[in-house]
């Protein structure tokens, strides 16, 4: 963790109503600050677009009730899982890049799965997070597709099984954030 978010307040919690507005900014700011490495800027339009209609951005997000990510009372990242294992969003803010945001936002998320009872995580993953997935015991099943007005944009299909991620765990505790590391 950097001395940079050392000094901040993080708080991570449950989505509520009225957070949708913020989790847009954060989706489009992931999108055209971090993943744009690895997209075409057609590609970056199109997947921002899922977020321009805001009665629908309103309606997904109280679907989804992802996780909230605070850093001193700003919403800087969100993911959710969904009962049957499904990551469908997960987003850091550019702003909040490298900060370690990602890995206590995934942490959150395995906890909720553990508790659950659910054995295994699926996510269709951008090229971008790939590398964040992995380090938490994700793996490729297949490469993908999807099309966001007329534009096909790739990802990966990845999965993790929580007992390898367990074991992972007892290797290695350092490199993960927990419980006791949110404020």
């Amino acid at each position: 963790m950097t001395r940079w978010l050392n000094q901040m307040t993080l708080l991570i919690r449950e989505f509520c109503p009225g957070d949708e507005l913020e989790l847009s900014r954060v989706f489009q700011s992931s999108i055209r600050e971090l993943a744009c490495v690895d997209y075409t800027a057609e590609q970056i339009e199109a997947w921002v677009g899922a977020s321009l209609n805001p009665e629908l951005w309103v309606i997904r997000m109280r679907e989804l009730k992802p996780f909230v990510v605070e850093v001193n009372g700003v919403i800087a990242a969100y993911g959710d899982l969904q009962d049957h294992g499904y990551i469908d969003h997960f987003f850091v803010s550019g702003m909040y890049c490298r900060q370690g945001l990602g890995s206590m936002l995934m942490n959150r998320i395995i906890e909720k799965a553990t508790t659950k009872g659910i054995s295994t995580i699926t996510a269709d993953v951008s090229r971008t997070a790939q590398r964040l997935f992995s380090r938490f015991g994700f793996v490729l099943v297949e490469e993908r597709t999807r099309t966001i007005r007329d534009v096909v944009i790739p990802n990966t299909l990845m999965c993790c099984d929580i007992s390898s991620l367990e074991k992972m765990n007892r290797k290695n505790t350092s490199s993960r954030f927990h419980q006791s590391d949110i404020l």
